[in-house]
């Protein structure tokens, strides 16, 4: 999915909205858990209720790896079920947080966008750029695939490193202003905290036109109103994340319903903002 047809997808659903797959199966509820395949079944359940209303979806991969060879069956079967039933319905990121030299980089973007390598496409993968250019670069090598660059995170912990200041530059600032020199607004995007969305006008001046992922916003405390304040471009720019308010709206039969009640409220304040 390229830039404008991401774009296109957003005008078409009035919405920004992501929905994190973080599929833990001590949450899910309990008349999944006998099936064959239960982590599959939740993901299926929670797509085929909110489509109409999410841009894009978002696997964790830990909640995946934790489960071994099953979990990434899980995931397999994920990716797949999307990119076949909603062909150009939704953009799908590979929440993996890669980042290595670039030998293995170009492994791990294998894994994500070589569809005859590791049986999965995802169009887009988050990626720590701690080690610089040479881990970063061998993700760009897929034509119409994106990475997420980690800038500026929703935790407590990113004070520790991220607000590292030299000459007036804060670390974060400095990852943004090189990075944008090593792809483009159509093939790049950002992690920016919705915890920090007070610094999303400063973000802006460095990255005025590049999308940015938003987690945060939901169970972590982040504002919707004021990430779209500080962060919204004429193409909108924002995938904003939301994981446990949706997929745990209820634990109950009717997890599907209330996960899409929840999606639903979101995007008509999506909706709202975008106008």
């Amino acid at each position: 999915m390229n830039r404008q047809e991401l774009i296109n997808l957003i005008r078409h659903k009035k919405s920004f909205l992501c929905i994190g797959l973080d599929t833990d199966i001590s949450k899910m509820p309990a008349h999944l858990k006998d099936l064959e395949d239960p982590v599959f079944e939740f993901n299926k359940a929670i797509i085929d209720s909110t489509i109409d209303l999410a841009v894009a979806y978002k696997p964790n991969l830990a909640f995946y790896e934790c489960y071994g060879v099953k979990g990434w069956q899980s995931l397999n079967k994920t990716i797949n079920y999307i990119n076949n039933t909603y062909p150009g319905r939704a953009f799908t990121i590979a929440d993996a947080k890669r980042g290595d030299i670039g030998n293995t980089s170009q492994q791990y973007a294998r894994a994500m966008f070589d569809k005859a390598s590791s049986g999965m496409e995802f169009d887009a993968v988050t990626v720590a750029p701690y080690m610089g250019e040479d881990s970063v670069k061998p993700f760009l090598s897929y034509p119409s695939k994106w990475i997420i660059v980690l800038a500026l995170t929703s935790n407590k912990g990113a004070e520790d490193f991220q607000f590292f200041t030299r000459q007036n530059t804060r670390l974060f600032e400095q990852v943004l202003t090189l990075s944008k020199q090593w792809g483009s607004d159509e093939n790049m995007m950002y992690v920016v905290g919705a915890t920090k969305a007070e610094m999303l006008a400063g973000i802006r001046k460095i990255v005025p036109n590049h999308f940015l992922l938003v987690p945060g916003v939901g169970a972590q405390g982040g504002s919707l109103q004021e990430v779209a304040k500080h962060g919204l471009t004429k193409d909108c720019g924002l995938l904003v994340n939301s994981s446990r308010n949706i997929i745990y709206a209820s634990n109950g039969l009717d997890f599907a319903e209330k996960a899409r009640e929840e999606a639903v409220r979101m995007q008509k304040e999506m909706e709202a903002l975008l106008k």
